[in-house]
């Protein structure tokens, strides 16, 4: 039976908490679009908690697609493609490669992976906010090929087996020394393109099938609404106590689906 075929009927199972976790998953991924940091890895954890793990993975793809169309929309004409052009291909050979790891495993050792690809992504992000502040303009790394490549396949690996290769695309974003609107825009480009890409692959594997669009269907507009509310929350939250918060839920959801 299809993954997507057993989540539909795990669907019509949920319980009120569960399908609230889910739709507090899927707004996040809305909320990440819109300029909240760290809550796109805080909705894998979610999704990875309460369906199937193989299956949240797909079940999750066609919402962030839904939130990237919209941040497309919104952010198109600051997009540098130049640095898209880079990253990409070496994103895909990634993709190829959690395509075939990703077809080899069971559930709990895709819980082991999204919860690995999860703590490493964080430890990246606190590594680099912790250079930025003891190494004031030692941030800027080389644009080096090799560099270029170890990035891009990591984060198509990460984004092929848990849909997080967002830390991975800050950090070449942010060391490249984009401007916030040039970052959202080029990230927006990018994870647009990834994500189509990967739709084949996850079709390929029997992670999404028509019947599980139905079940994601059903959740885009919570993205789709908490993309367009997120501008006002970043307005008037605390950011710092946010950012806090997020990679707090992401570190202990990571450890739980690693143990």
């Amino acid at each position: 039976m299809l993954l997507g075929m057993q989540v539909c009927v795990a669907m019509g199972e949920l319980e009120v908490w569960q399908y609230s976790i889910v739709a507090l998953g899927a707004a996040c991924v809305g909320l990440g679009k819109g300029g909240l940091p760290g809550v796109g890895n805080l909705t894998v954890v979610l999704l990875a908690l309460v369906l199937p793990a193989k299956a949240s993975v797909g079940i999750l793809l066609p919402i962030l697609i839904a939130a990237d169309i919209v941040a497309v929309t919104i952010y198109r004409r600051h997009a540098l493609w130049p640095y898209i052009v880079r990253l990409l291909p070496w994103m895909l050979v990634g993709i190829v490669i959690g395509y075939l790891v990703f077809s080899r495993v069971n559930d709990a050792d895709v819980k082991l992976l999204i919860g690995v690809v999860l703590l490493s992504m964080t430890a990246i992000h606190f590594f680099r906010k912790w250079s930025r502040r003891n190494h004031a303009g030692e941030d800027q790394l080389p644009q080096h090929p090799v560099f270029i490549a170890i990035t891009g396949m990591i984060g198509g690996f990460a984004t092929m087996v848990a849909n997080a290769a967002g830390p991975v695309a800050a950090l070449y974003f942010i060391a490249s020394g984009l401007p916030k609107y040039a970052y959202i825009g080029t990230a927006a480009w990018l994870f647009l393109l990834v994500n189509v890409i990967k739709v084949p692959f996850m079709m390929d594997l029997g992670i999404i099938d028509f019947s599980s669009l139905g079940f994601s269907a059903s959740f885009m507009p919570y993205a789709l609404v908490a993309a367009l509310i997120a501008p006002i929350i970043v307005k008037r939250i605390n950011q710092r106590l946010f950012e806090i918060l997020i990679w707090a839920f992401v570190v202990i959801g990571g450890l739980k689906l690693v143990f």
